[in-house]
């Protein structure tokens, strides 16, 4: 029997007045001295003002959707359209080649031949129109540090850019930049990562170039071939290259997933009339400043070349990235036939619109005059983008609060509150609905870890509903089952009507409490607490009379539903887009993390922002009893299904695969002695898991990787003595190291130290030199008490990392030259003669050729099951002490 039903329980006769339950408040006396039973007259006016602000939110996303439709119309003619069809064939061409990692020929002759002679056919064919193409290919070298992984230097020698300006033939001054990167990284052919964004660019450029009229500004087209070494490329053309000074606005194409719609989670800085741009042109809307913000908190472990533009070129932009199944991103799944022909219209027409809209902008010519404050923007089912400026947020924020707390102030100035009784009553209700979140997050999480510690650990990868129904259902009965209890043992003698007016009241209030903190910080996302205090407000306002008329329960129940409809439903999407994301993500978030506490953390979150508006029914209602059993009944189920392993974490289905992902390197370690010689010198098969499951279910099928050859990090060896490709020890802490023949690469890594020379200030100068593969890693470990207070990268000032180590990243193209560099180390008072004043290693990593593979690395591939993703090269390592 549902909550609206026991509503009209109050039809039936009342039971004689001895044995009818102690009201909570006076109110029915007030009403009835009041004349009718209606509300006061200035809780009419409160109503009014409520649903006019409610009439106002409605007009504005009606007349955004105007200002779209036109928009649309005065941009959409005049030119070629976009075509997904040879959009596909660019993208089947770029991934035909294979993996395209840095300084492969796949990546700097083949995808650039290709995409040079595209550009050579838009270039001809849009000879006599009037636009002028310029293509320039740069390969810049360069360094720069990021605080990206905890913190790093990147260093590039020769990576490729192709930039391809495109302008009236009168020429321009101020241009559009769209930037995608056309490298991938090893063993994946990287269709979504990058590929499908480069070829969505070049049929966007060839709309471009066709069009009869000309553009007001040009637009710089740069594909990039080193953004998966850590945002390379990017960073040498905005920084290196004459173009960029002319550069005033950028879009990024990017992907966190494959297919999908392209979603918008990162404007700025400032300067919402990018914003404002996107609102206006795209076909497709699809953007939320709740991603953005979570994106920039730094708690998914991804970043883009947004970045690089934002903090090297100062220069403001869009970033736009698929999300849709992570599950196989950086996998050989990335193919082209898992990106739907909708996916690419859909880019394409959004990605064209935008452009030709901000070319034609007199904005673009000054953006800087146009740099003010951050803009609020979200859309509503993908349909419409609502975008207004931060400012304006703040204002309509305080105006919803304000109106809460008049709601509030007029229940407390009721005769029912004499003595303050409202106000109490209201705190004990806030205490209980915070301690049931409490109660409900606590209990949940303890199942998570039981989970965890039974080795049931991600069940719900392949099938995520089984993570609703054992954490949902959990979270549901227990936060139910508080209220149950409070209802019985503390509410026992009061109305459940007036019941279900204070958990309403309670809700608002813990609604606006969050807004005011969101809006206190600055951040844009209080939008959504705004919503879901600002409808379920002037609903409940508007519907006062059927609240309190027992013989309209239905009518009440239908309007309240429906003046919920539109922030819940945004709500829903908005939670529907965090689990898109996050689910995958825990899959490669490493071994530290356990994902069953996170994920139940999320869907305890979800319920508890769920059922908000939803709770005050518990009170309402008549029993419990049935929903509590078939929750427990549903939770009981789960539990001993997972506890039996039924649901196996990964897939191999080529429809819908959810592959495990493991690293393997065959590697040589060398330690070298501060005289020079070797101090000892193995070989093996470094293996890493990167989800919390580790090996336990490889294990069967690869019964030589077990805990007999789990290693265990040597703090005195940099970065533990084990040939990093990224610094990612801290999430990766679960290694193999299986012994193996060593390898012996055609193109070994050659590294020597060319001079030590002490300054007049005391420090020690190393100077060294490195010649080896495209992929190399140093990692360097002053000794205790000694410091490094120089080198040649970035700055000059070394940044060291979370555990106060340094790592540099180094990648390079074709016909690079040597690696020079030098390091400046202040020793200490009393340096060690066996340890030195410094450690230094470098590692090189063989990603490509014939190099790549060894016999004993093949053997052991054969063995892992087709579920497990293995992405595998060979590796050298080799310290030295200074």
């Amino acid at each position: 029997m549902d909550g609206m039903e026991l509503l009209e329980r109050r039809m039936k006769p009342r039971r004689p007045a001895a044995e009818q339950p102690e009201p909570l408040t006076e109110r029915g006396a007030a009403e009835r001295r009041d004349g009718k039973g209606k509300p006061e007259a200035g809780l009419q006016q409160l109503s009014e003002a409520a649903a006019l602000l409610l009439l106002g939110l409605f007009v504005s996303a009606q007349w955004a959707l105007v200002q779209l439709s036109v928009h649309q119309l005065l941009i959409g003619g005049g030119g070629g359209e976009f075509s997904p069809g040879r959009a596909r064939k660019h993208l089947e061409h770029i991934t035909g080649v294979g993996p395209r990692p840095v300084g492969s020929v796949e990546n700097e002759v083949l995808t650039v031949n290709y995409l040079l002679q595209q550009v050579e056919l838009v270039r001809a064919e849009s000879a006599a129109g009037p636009h002028a193409i310029t293509v320039d290919v740069q390969r810049p070298t360069g360094s720069f540090s990021i605080d990206f992984l905890g913190g790093f230097t990147s260093y590039y020698d020769r990576v490729t850019n192709i930039a391809v300006r495109l302008e009236p033939k009168t020429g321009a001054q101020h241009f559009m930049l769209a930037n995608c990167h056309f490298d991938s990284v090893a063993n994946s052919p990287g269709a979504s990562d990058d590929a499908v964004s480069c070829a969505v660019m070049l049929e966007v450029l060839h709309s471009m170039a066709n069009l009869s009229t000309p553009l007001r500004h040009g637009v710089i087209f740069l594909f990039n071939g080193a953004e998966e070494n850590i945002l390379q490329a990017s960073h040498g053309f905005i920084t290196q290259h004459p173009w960029a000074k002319q550069v005033r606005a950028f879009l990024n194409l990017e992907a966190a997933g494959v297919g999908g719609k392209e979603v918008v989670f990162q404007t700025g800085p400032e300067n919402p009339w990018l914003v404002q741009a996107y609102v206006h042109a795209a076909k497709h809307p699809f953007a939320s400043v709740v991603g953005q913000e979570v994106f920039q908190s730094g708690i998914i472990p991804s970043d883009t070349d947004f970045r690089i533009y934002r903090d090297f070129g100062n220069i403001p932009g869009i970033d736009l990235a698929f999300i849709e199944n992570g599950f196989i991103y950086h996998t050989k799944y990335d193919t082209p036939d898992r990106i739907h022909t909708d996916s690419i219209q859909r880019a394409g027409d959004n990605i064209l619109a935008v452009l030709k809209h901000l070319v034609m902008s007199e904005k673009l010519a000054d953006s800087s005059e146009y740099r003010h404050g951050n803009m609020v923007f979200f859309d509503l089912l993908g349909v419409v983008v609502v975008a207004y400026p931060a400012r304006v947020g703040t204002i309509l924020n305080y105006i919803v609060t304000m109106a809460t707390f008049l709601y509030l102030a007029k229940k407390c100035s009721l005769p029912s509150n004499a003595g303050g009784r409202y106000v109490r009553e209201l705190a004990y209700a806030s205490c209980v609905a915070l301690l049931s979140w409490f109660v409900t997050l606590l209990s949940v999480l303890i199942v998570a870890l039981l989970v965890t510690l039974i080795g049931r650990s991600m069940f719900w990868y392949s099938h995520f509903y089984t993570s609703v129904c054992l954490y949902g259902s959990a979270a549901v009965g227990k936060m139910l089952l508080v209220h149950t209890l409070a209802k019985n043992l503390y509410y026992g003698r009061v109305r459940r009507l007036e019941l279900g007016e204070l958990f309403f009241d309670v809700s608002l209030l813990l609604w606006c409490c969050v807004l005011v903190y969101l809006t206190q910080r600055g951040l844009c996302s209080a939008y959504v607490p705004m919503l879901m205090v600002a409808f379920p407000l002037a609903t409940k306002l508007l519907l006062s009379g059927h609240f309190r008329n027992r013989g309209a329960s239905l009518c009440y129940a239908v309007l309240y539903l429906l003046g919920l409809a539109l922030p819940y439903a945004h709500l829903m999407f908005l939670i529907w887009v965090v689990f898109e994301i996050f689910t995958p993500i825990m899959g490669r978030s490493g071994t530290e993390i356990p994902p069953d506490v996170v994920l139940a953390s999320l869907v305890t979150v979800a319920t508890i922002l769920l059922s908000s508006f939803f709770m005050h029914f518990i009170y309402l209602a008549r029993s419990t009893k049935r929903v509590l059993a078939a929750l427990g009944t549903v939770f009981t189920v789960m539990f001993i299904l997972v506890s039996c392993g039924l649901f196996f974490p990964y897939s191999a289905d080529l429809a819908s695969p959810r592959p495990k992902r493991v690293i393997i390197q065959h590697t040589t370690r060398t330690f070298h002695a501060v005289d020079g010689s070797v101090e000892r010198m193995d070989s093996g098969l470094w293996i890493n898991s990167l989800d919390y499951t580790g090996m336990s279910h490889v294990t069967p099928h690869v019964p030589e990787i077990n805990d007999t050859i789990r290693t265990r990090c040597a703090d005195d060896l940099p970065f533990c003595g084990f040939p990093w490709f990224l610094p990612v020890k801290f999430l990766v802490k679960k290694n193999w190291y299986l012994p193996a023949p060593a390898v012996s690469p055609k193109s070994p890594l050659e590294f020597r130290l060319l001079s030590k020379q002490l300054t007049e200030w005391g420090a020690v100068k190393l100077s060294f030199e490195a010649k080896g593969p495209s992929h190399m890693s140093l990692y360097l470990l002053p000794q205790a008490g000694a410091s490094l207070t120089g080198w040649s990268f970035g700055d000059g000032t070394p940044q060291f990392d979370l555990n106060g180590e340094y790592f540099i990243f180094y990648s390079h193209g074709l016909d690079a030259p040597t690696w020079n560099f030098w390091l400046e180390v202040q020793p200490p008072p009393d340096p060690s003669d066996e340890k030195g004043i410094i450690s230094v290693a470098i590692s090189s990593h063989y990603f490509f050729g014939d190099d790549r593979r060894t016999p004993e690395l093949d053997s052991l591939l054969r063995k892992f099951p087709d579920w497990a993703f293995t992405s595998s090269w060979v590796s050298m390592y080799q310290m030295y002490r200074y």
